[in-house]
């Protein structure tokens, strides 16, 4: 269970809603959707918005208070989302967004605090790389921290 909670926390999170217009192609409209999906568990969504080789990384301390860093392929993450039982129920609020778009590149960072069952459970701060393919954007990695204390 701490797996599918771990991997559904993966702030991640990615091309959900038909991009139709360019006022929507943004990459802070991508992530918008992409958390829309998320919190909907809608896996078919969260699909479209990652490249085909999209990764993941997840940075934490582990019990002893040494940095962790887990490595997962996209799928695992939307398995782990498709797992978390229905009668559960969790958040994540971003707090802020931060965008650097260059050409074909832009970086997402979004603050957060994640809640399950109406329960605190971690902070941190999720950050998004994306790549503009045929003019869509695509989550190429996506790298996020967990911490239990620091959350302001």
């Amino acid at each position: 269970m701490k797996k599918i909670i771990f991997l559904a926390l993966i702030s991640i999170s990615m091309s959900a809603f038909s991009q139709s217009s360019s006022s929507e192609n943004t990459p802070q409209q991508l992530v918008e959707d992409f958390f829309i999906a998320f919190h909907k568990q809608d896996t078919i969504k969260l699909q479209e918005f990652a490249s085909d080789n999209a990764r993941l990384q997840s940075v934490s301390l582990d019990e002893e208070g040494k940095t962790k860093l887990m490595t997962e392929n996209y799928s695992k993450l939307l398995k782990g989302i498709a797992a978390i039982p229905s009668d559960a129920t969790f958040q994540e609020k971003l707090h802020e967004f931060r965008i650097e778009e260059n050409g074909l590149l832009a970086t997402v960072t979004t603050p957060y605090s994640f809640y399950y069952n109406g329960n605190f459970s971690h902070c941190g701060v999720n950050i998004f790389q994306l790549v503009k393919f045929s003019g869509e954007w695509k989550i190429v990695y996506l790298i996020d921290s967990r911490m239990k204390e620091g959350c302001d």
